[in-house]
């Protein structure tokens, strides 16, 4: 395992179990289930759209189990950086923690919006940029006060959120119609390929768990299963909130709106249901569970990067009495806080997907570097049917990837940019700062 520079300096504390990995993966990502997917139907439909959730959803079933092969054998805060730096040295590990923190410092802003859509939809006297902003507020304070309250904390309001789904699927069963959900829509090429960002949007950041490992109780056994426990978890309640909500009424009401599943209750039982209200009210726990989740992502991620040398060395000072990288939670809050006055939820979404899928490029070329050049690495979890699972994310991550730059183009440009300029200074200015090569715990 990496260590600080200062072997002194207090680190992270390993205290979390396998209910608390769980609650942290399907936290990071449950606010997907609540908004952001449903601008999939805007660009696919609803049944091109399925196709879409269905394509990534075989990513990210292989994508998991050969992600949690390199997290059991690298329990490191660094994830997926950690992984690439140890398979393919600095730059590949650079380029890593670029593309993860893209993913994690640009979710958390999206997720504030669609806080303020839920909000506003309560009581529209509240403005949804005031509800942003004070939840970055709200949850930095909370995160500095220590790791295990932190889980604690998510393992709380992501059960409510899972429990929450299941009661939606339940209330608005009944209204489905299959009439409806094909409606207005059909399958082609070019909207299936269109959906894929906002199909990922349905799992993306539950990557982040790498970024906790260090501070995982026996890490060997606890992260397997956190890791499988959560996919399964996601896959249920992403396929049956999309089908479901397609059925109900008009879906293309639904799909350019950050609070989609407030108005398809709406739909389902009429606008002045108690239920439309009372879940709305509920439905923040699951916003509120992403956004925790991926501000433990992000600061993981920045300490880890300046710990090893590849950011300013004061972003890795772990507060002495909480335990928790202060200064990294700080700087990647404000990155984030900024991205909210862009007013373009959609935009942030395909961005930080981008980021996603780029990492998970190099986490699985790091997986069959490692497997090759390091064969007697003691891998407690090993990904079923290699090299065909590894293989087939491998796959399916550069297929995604090239789909969204084609629609994408000018975020992918702003993307590649940005990731070039910033690799060129590592090269001719950052380099001589690396101070350790991740290892193995």
């Amino acid at each position: 395992m990496t260590k600080p520079p200062d072997s002194n300096k207090i680190g992270l504390k390993r205290v979390l179990g396998t209910s608390q990995l769980w609650a942290i993966a399907v936290g990071m990502v449950i606010s997907g289930e609540y908004f952001g997917w449903n601008y999939g139907w805007a660009v696919a439909g609803t049944v091109g759209f399925l196709v879409s959730v269905l394509f990534v959803t075989v990513l990210y079933i292989t994508f998991i189990f050969s992600y949690t092969e390199l997290t059991a054998s690298i329990p490191d805060a660094g994830g997926p950086f950690a992984y690439a730096f140890r398979a393919m040295g600095p730059i590949g590990g650079f380029i890593a923690g670029f593309a993860t923190l893209v993913d994690f410092v640009l979710a958390p802003p999206a997720i504030a919006m669609a806080l303020g859509s839920y909000t506003n939809f309560l009581n529209p006297d509240i403005p949804v940029l005031t509800t942003a902003i004070v939840s970055y507020f709200v949850f930095i304070a909370i995160n500095l006060f220590g790791i295990k309250d932190s889980a604690n904390f998510s393992l709380l309001v992501t059960t409510l959120s899972v429990i929450e789904i299941l009661v939606f699927m339940a209330l608005i069963f009944p209204s489905f119609k299959l009439e409806n959900f094909l409606a207005n829509s059909s399958v082609n090429a070019n909207g299936v390929f269109a959906g894929i960002p906002f199909a990922i949007w349905f799992f993306v950041a539950i990557e982040g768990v790498a970024m906790v490992a260090e501070e995982v109780k026996n890490p060997y056994k606890t992260i397997p299963k956190g890791y499988i426990s959560a996919i399964l978890t996601l896959v249920t309640l992403s396929i049956g909130i999309m089908v479901l909500s397609g059925g109900v009424g008009d879906w293309r009401l639904l799909s350019e709106i950050d609070h989609p599943l407030p108005e398809t209750l709406a739909m389902a039982l009429g606008n002045g249901n108690t239920w439309s209200k009372v879940f709305t009210s509920l439905g923040l726990f699951g916003l509120i569970a992403s956004f925790h989740g991926n501000t433990i992502g992000y600061s993981r991620q920045i300490y880890a990067l300046a710990r090893s040398g590849f950011l300013p060395m004061f972003l890795s000072k772990v507060n002495r009495h909480y335990q928790t990288p202060h200064w990294a939670l700080f700087v990647g809050g404000f990155v984030g806080f900024l991205a909210i006055f862009s007013g373009k939820t959609d935009q942030i979404i395909i961005m930080s997907v981008l980021g996603a899928i780029v990492m998970y490029v190099i986490s699985m070329i790091s997986l069959f570097i490692l497997r090759k050049n390091e064969p007697n690495l003691l891998r407690p979890y090993q990904v079923p049917f290699y090299p065909i699972f590894p293989f087939v994310a491998l796959t399916l991550s550069v297929f995604c990837m090239v789909a969204i730059i084609y629609y994408n183009l000018f975020l992918s440009l702003i993307f590649f940019v940005s990731l070039f300029i910033c690799v060129t200074l590592f090269i001719l200015f950052g380099m001589k700062f690396i101070k350790v090569k991740p290892k193995n715990v």
